[in-house]
């Protein structure tokens, strides 16, 4: 019975990292979506000013309904902020704006970890939802092939979300370079903000983190079926 507490104990240490991480991030953007930046401009005129500097005139900003959902969308090259970024001006607002327009910035120069995440997006997608498949049916038989299969496919998420940490990383430090830069920030804003992108790229190491410890949980199960 060793390997039924060994993943028992291994899924709870994910489920105190995702909610710490979670509740971390809920509380930063939350104590500075109360703080406005000294210029009080919003979300959507940083981001609007960010695309003009680096010559971007061809992606678009848009609002997009729910919380903390923004996003780049590089088919379609638009910056999506959620109603909680769009028209506040709180310094919590603007650094994700930037953020989000790091994203952009870096589609248009090629960044090499986005153009990897990009070719693997497909697959990876593909992998997830083959993996539980291969998972389930390999407990249900109790085999070993099937669920070192689904690992398998399991651990291409997992470097998807590898690949993912030094584009989320890049775009954190391009929006803080620029909004110090271009002075739309002063060195007492630079802080929340580093503290605001911070929180929200802990939730991505948080997720790789949660994996490997999945692949380590499904290992312990796995190793079962050789006993």
């Amino acid at each position: 019975m060793w390997w039924h507490y060994g993943t028992f104990g291994v899924a709870m240490i994910s489920f105190i990292i995702s909610l710490a991480v979670q509740i971390n991030m809920s509380s930063t953007f939350s104590k500075y979506s109360r703080v406005n930046n000294r210029r009080y401009l919003t979300g959507a005129e940083v981001a609007t000013r960010i695309l003009a500097s680096k010559g971007l005139y061809h992606v678009r900003v848009e609002r997009v309904s729910g919380n903390l959902t923004d996003h780049f969308d590089p088919q379609a090259n638009v910056v999506r902020l959620s109603e909680s970024t769009y028209n506040s001006t709180s310094v919590a607002a603007i650094g994700v704006a930037a953020h989000e327009c790091g994203h952009a910035i870096q589609h248009a120069e090629n960044y090499a970890p986005v153009k990897l995440r990009s070719s693997i997006v497909k697959f990876t997608n593909i992998s997830s939802t083959a993996s539980y498949f291969l998972i389930l049916l390999g407990i249900f038989f109790d085999s070993f092939d099937l669920m070192t299969l689904g690992i398998a496919f399991f651990s291409v998420v997992a470097f998807f979300q590898l690949v993912t940490l030094p584009v989320e990383f890049n775009a954190s430090a391009r929006a803080i370079a620029i909004l110090s830069g271009d002075r739309i920030i002063d060195s007492g804003e630079e802080g929340a903000v580093k503290k605001v992108l911070g929180a929200a790229a802990l939730t991505y190491v948080a997720a790789l983190v949660t994996s490997i410890l999945y692949i380590i949980r499904l290992l312990m199960i796995r190793g079962r079926s050789r006993d």
